[in-house]
């Protein structure tokens, strides 16, 4: 019942959203800008999408490298195989997917596992930031006669996610790095939990410790990080091969700007993102690059197109060709189903 419940918000903010986006837009409008598309710059930017996965899959092996040896192949499938089934169902399923296909392929621990995933999220968190502080300040001058609102909301936005996601980053560090609260807390669970329940607890917290590993050496965790920037560049190089493909007056720095937008939108829980990505995309284009808002329109329709019609395609594949059992994309077991039976008291 709550799943069923969560699914229809889910897909009542996607109508909501996409009412918004396309309220204003004439349909004569945006298909005459569709036809105008350069074809030349589109298959460019599914190129870019490949290699973004490509990117995704280097770094992950960097985090995962603490927990054991893993292959380019898996962790590349089943990262195609994990943001395809998020693009197509609730709730991001395939974060959870992702973590435990590949932990159940290359004999790690999903919930170690899993660790590595929050630790990529705060890790895009920084780059997207940087690059974000790195477009107000290389754009100053056009974007004093931009929608102020707007814009306003950007910085705001920036200013708010700095501090928490380095709280995050600090919290992360001292799980994965301090041994000695570690142990406070695990005697306090023991003297005030049954010991069920103080013995799951401890398990867990060690298995996403040990999934923290890469906080523990800098050279790991910077190589990790200058990938994140790498990814997210390539991310952005998409955006502006598709704004270009329309003629979109939108340069390379700017697309920096318009990503964190992005990224906000596709952080509203909707199937896929559909609305919130669609939403995000026009009103930065429009009150941030003075865009038409039928170019805007059919701009955004294409690079969601883009960008998750190879993901899924691609991820269906890998889940097809590898014979995954697809009740497991509907529901993997949970991350925090430590697997350690043995050791149970």
């Amino acid at each position: 019942m709550r799943s069923f419940l969560r699914t229809l918000l889910g897909v009542g903010l996607a109508a909501l959203l996409l009412w918004l986006f396309l309220r204003n837009a004439d349909w004569t409008g945006v298909k005459a800008a569709l036809l105008t598309a350069d074809p030349v710059y589109l298959v460019g930017a599914v190129a870019l999408v490949v290699l973004s996965y490509v990117v995704r899959a280097e770094r992950w092996q960097y985090l995962l490298a603490p927990l054991g040896p893993t292959r380019f192949r898996t962790a590349f499938a089943t990262t195609l195989i994990g943001f395809g089934a998020s693009s197509v169902l609730p709730a991001r399923a395939g974060e959870v997917l992702r973590p435990y296909l590949l932990a159940r392929r290359e004999g790690l621990n999903p919930t170690a596992t899993f660790a590595t995933i929050l630790l990529e999220r705060l890790l895009d968190l920084v780059a997207i930031l940087g690059l974000l502080a790195a477009a107000l300040v290389l754009m100053a001058d056009v974007l004093r006669t931009r929608d102020s609102a707007v814009l306003d909301a950007v910085r705001l936005g920036g200013l708010t996610a700095a501090p928490l996601g380095l709280a995050a980053l600090v919290g992360l560090y001292a799980l994965a790095g301090h041994e000695t609260w570690m142990q406070r807390l695990f005697r306090w669970a023991n003297r005030v939990l049954p010991a069920r329940v103080a013995w799951l607890l401890e398990s867990v917290i060690r298995r996403l410790a040990e999934g923290c590993a890469a906080l523990r050496r800098p050279s790991r965790l910077f190589a990790a990080l200058v990938w994140s920037v790498v990814l997210w560049l390539v991310i952005c190089l998409e955006t502006w091969a598709v704004g270009r493909a329309f003629a979109l007056d939108i340069s390379f720095p700017g697309s920096w700007l318009l990503m964190a937008l992005l990224v906000v939108g596709v952080a509203v829980p909707t199937p896929g993102g559909v609305g919130g990505f669609h939403e995000a995309f026009r009103l930065g284009a429009t009150a941030l690059f003075g865009i038409d808002n039928n170019a805007a329109v059919a701009a955004a329709l294409v690079l969601h197109a883009t960008s998750t019609v190879p993901t899924v395609v691609l991820g269906l594949g890998y889940a097809l060709r590898d014979g995954l059992d697809l009740r497991v994309i509907r529901g993997p077991a949970h991350p925090a189903d430590v697997g350690d039976r043995q050791e149970q008291p």
